[in-house]
């Protein structure tokens, strides 16, 4: 079945990991042996091939950029200017891999439906270039309200205005407060460009903030719940119900610690913790209670976002794996129609009328 993951940290893996993801996961994971910088060394589980592999075909990939204020501890860049270089770099790497024709970026109704063209001819997927959405993981980088529009023509189409922690436009997860002036001319500006918002992320205050003073298009890329996990990063079943007001799509995410109470990063398992896809299922059947239907669930799976193996479902070994996910809905009683919603036909009716 053709698969939509509607987030992915790709350059971010690219570029701080150094990771070359043209090579399959084990010969990224080969090469990073014995490395010791970062906690997921040699337990990635996302590359092109492996996307290929999984039938997963397009994906909302991200340019990501924090800043930081002096005495905020999270890493981060200390100027805005900083950010927006990185995220530069980032895109500077999208480019190389349309060039190279691993990737090609969907950015409209006309690239989307070629693009599902290509994907949709039964063909082998080997030499089949990844369509990708470019997002914006935290909207630190603008500088000005006006370095939006220049995002948008490098083909920016969703934005979600906080990360972790306090931010310049908004406040992430683990803080508290509202948006602010700035935060609501970001959202103006967003609604004129028909940039879609994403709801990701936002604390409690500035998500309600931010769907008072937001008109255009929402939805939600990697959230899980929070009546499963008590925890602000997730969405509690009222704001859920906000966002299926809103006609948003909510992508259910792979991170451990998002998927069980109670996990303890750097000492618990997934194996311990008994952490395997069926958790997923368990999120996603909550919001399509919750919803009534099967129509604002997808996957947005967020695989290699400073976590790997050590911190995701333990019956997956690469994002390929994912193919599995439509057999663990139809045992739950989810009818065909219902799982080829989930796994991509919800993003697609989501682009094609925001796009419209």
């Amino acid at each position: 079945m053709f698969i939509i993951d509607a987030h992915l940290d790709l350059s971010m893996n690219a570029l701080e990991w150094n990771r070359d993801l043209t090579q399959p996961v084990a010969a990224i994971n080969d090469r990073e042996v014995g490395l010791n910088d970062k906690p997921d060394r040699a337990r990635a589980v996302v590359s092109l091939p492996d996307l290929r592999r999984g039938n997963i075909g397009l994906v909302v990939a991200t340019q990501i950029a924090r800043y930081v204020a002096p005495g905020n501890p999270l890493p981060g860049w200390h100027s805005p200017e900083q950010a927006w270089a990185q995220t530069q770099g980032q895109r500077a790497w999208y480019k190389a891999m349309e060039d190279a024709g691993e990737m090609t970026q969907v950015h409209d109704l006309h690239t989307l439906e070629n693009h599902l063209k290509v994907w949709g001819d039964d063909g082998d997927n080997t030499h089949k270039p990844i369509g990708y959405i470019l997002s914006l993981e935290g909207a630190d980088s603008l500088v000005t309200i006006g370095h939006l529009e220049r995002a948008y023509q490098s083909g920016l189409r969703a934005v979600g205005p906080a990360h972790y922690g306090p931010g310049r436009y908004a406040q992430g997860t683990d803080a508290t407060g509202f948006m602010g002036l700035q935060g609501h001319a970001l959202l103006k500006e967003m609604e004129r460009l028909n940039i879609i918002l994403d709801a990701t992320h936002l604390c409690d205050d500035s998500f309600w903030e931010a769907l008072d003073h937001f008109n255009g298009n929402v939805w939600a890329s990697h959230n899980n719940c929070r009546a499963l996990v008590n925890h602000n990063r997730q969405y509690s079943d009222e704001q859920i119900k906000a966002l299926i007001d809103r006609g948003a799509v909510i992508g259910a995410a792979l991170d451990a610690w998002m998927m069980v109470p109670g996990w303890v990063r750097g000492v618990s398992t997934p194996e311990g913790m008994n952490c395997n896809l069926e958790v997923m299922i368990d999120h996603i059947d909550h919001i399509c209670q919750l919803a009534g239907n099967t129509l604002h669930i997808g996957i947005g799976s967020d695989l290699d976002g400073a976590f790997g193996r050590e911190q995701c479902p333990y019956d997956l070994e690469t994002i390929a794996d994912l193919h599995n996910i439509p057999a663990l809905l139809a045992k739950r009683g989810h009818t065909n129609y219902d799982i080829e919603n989930m796994m991509h036909g919800n993003w697609l009716r989501f682009l094609r009328n925001a796009w419209a």
